[in-house]
């Protein structure tokens, strides 16, 4: 099994004025651009990334994050709740689960007793009660 490195997300830095503008980071490992320019596509450098963020599709995507940042604040509230009870509905998950377990672990425990006196009565029989052929 190869181990391989997936390249990060770029992400546009927010300025003081709350609007999202290019930033060109430094490129470890590749660096995926959502904008929808060329999908699937990796850039291994800062030159090659920096030739790409002045593109008019990239250029535009930039200006629709703008022109939607309420949109987007919206959004990430509602995907917080549904993140919050999603931990809410797992907590509770893992606590029947453990419950279930213990269950399992007694019951498991009880049969192997009683399969064991079972056992320890079949072989303690008093050879004189049996009859003679």
């Amino acid at each position: 099994m190869d181990i391989t490195l997936t390249p990060d997300t770029y992400m546009p830095s927010v300025d003081d004025n709350g609007n999202y503008t290019d930033n060109i980071p430094i490129i470890k490992h590749g660096l995926f651009c959502p904008c929808g320019s060329r999908k699937d596509k990796t850039y291994e450098n800062t030159s090659k990334f920096a030739a790409h963020i002045k593109t008019k599709v990239h250029q535009k995507w930039l200006l629709m994050l703008n022109q939607n940042k309420a949109n987007y604040y919206v959004e990430m509230l509602k995907n917080k709740e549904i993140v919050e009870s999603q931990q809410k509905i797992i907590t509770q998950l893992e606590q029947q689960l453990q419950r279930k377990s213990l269950t399992i672990d007694y019951l498991t425990g009880q049969l192997t007793r009683q399969t064991s006196q079972q056992a320890a009565a079949a072989v303690s029989i008093d050879l004189l009660d049996i009859d003679t052929i």
